[in-house]
């Protein structure tokens, strides 16, 4: 399945690119290398579903051959044939979460960099999240950046408030934050520092002042599928970092996290839901079950999609909306399992 739609998805994406490309004048080695990416990125994507259209296919083959019944009758149980279906799931299952916290993240960040670099228009600056970031830099330093030149390095609309406990010590403004990346120093444009105390409050002004933060430029503005690109232990660290500083997509981060569990369990729900519908023999034969999985592939991927995005965009636990799908569908399956077995 892998080698007959993988081909097929390369070639539409190179039709739908190759203008593109042509008119970046982009070098045949990163294209090259985008390919390699683009067939790790979405043979991990789909491989639930190739596995899912696979069993259905052999399943019902050997349903057509009157096989199954032939075997049932001899006195082997359903729960017995259905033994090698769990193994090879279990193989996939386990390739797939090898896959989604080594190989995946790695080839995720060369097919994102590409497409931001040389096929989305203005790709530079959408990589990154670059309006009205707010950040806690330490246990008692809050920063807000209204926006940020990437190229640059320049920040606009900088503000930066140093608190001890709940009682503020000094707020620093400026208009603009340019970096040096030859001295690693920052000046303030426009600077004023307003220093908190119980005998008054001190004002510092300047139109320019060279300092030093403990932050980097990068820092303020994370590139927007970051999360896609790490591995397990070092998402789960990124995660615990943004956490502290306040970082409002961390909803998004979790459900990239949540996936790479969730996606191998999908290997296992959706086996068995594929041997329930295909074991049967029908009038019709193995069309009638091939559109059927089909249409149940799909409700997957578009619930899946749905409770995706609720997750990180709504207010509904990414938990909850990561494991739903295989919730739903594997209270599916036992349906469609406990029918097959009678």
């Amino acid at each position: 399945m892998l080698l007959m739609f993988i081909p097929i998805g390369i070639i539409i994406d190179v039709s739908e690119k190759v203008n593109k490309m042509i008119e970046n004048k982009v070098p045949f080695k990163p294209i090259a290398i985008y390919y390699y990416d683009f067939v790790i990125y979405f043979a991990n994507l789909l491989f639930p579903i190739f596995l899912f259209l696979s069993i259905i296919w052999f399943t019902s083959k050997l349903a057509n051959n009157t096989e199954i019944i032939a075997i049932l009758s001899s006195g082997i149980s359903f729960t017995r044939f259905m033994r090698p279906y769990f193994i090879g799931a279990g193989v996939v299952c386990v390739l797939s979460f090898i896959m989604g916290i080594s190989l995946v993240p790695r080839a995720s960040e060369g097919f994102q960099n590409f497409r931001y670099t040389y096929l989305v228009g203005n790709g530079r600056d959408l990589m990154k999240t670059n309006t009205d970031f707010y950040c806690q830099v330490n246990d008692d330093e809050f920063l807000y950046v209204g926006s940020l030149n990437d190229v640059s390095k320049i920040a606009f609309n900088f503000t930066l408030e140093k608190f001890d406990k709940e009682k503020l010590k000094f707020k620093i403004t400026a208009g603009r934050l340019k970096y040096n990346p030859e001295k690693k120093n920052y000046t303030m444009f426009n600077y004023s520092k307003r220093t908190i105390n119980e005998f008054g409050d001190i004002i510092e002004k300047a139109e320019k002042k060279d300092t030093v933060f403990n932050f980097a430029i990068d820092d303020l503005t994370p590139t927007i599928y970051v999360a896609e690109t790490l591995p397990l232990g070092d998402l789960r660290k990124f995660i615990e970092r943004e956490k502290k500083r306040g970082n409002s997509n961390i909803s998004a981060y979790y459900v990239v996290l949540y996936r790479k569990f969730s996606n191998p369990v999908s290997a296992f729900i959706l086996t068995i839901i594929a041997v329930a519908v295909s074991s049967m023999k029908r009038r019709g034969g193995m069309g009638v079950n091939l559109a059927l999985g089909i249409i149940i592939a799909f409700s997957y991927v578009f619930l899946d999609k749905i409770f995706g995005v609720l997750g990180e965009k709504a207010s509904m636990s990414p938990l909850l909306a990561v494991w739903t799908p295989n919730l739903v569908f594997g209270i599916l399956a036992a349906y469609l399992l406990r029918n097959a077995v009678k």
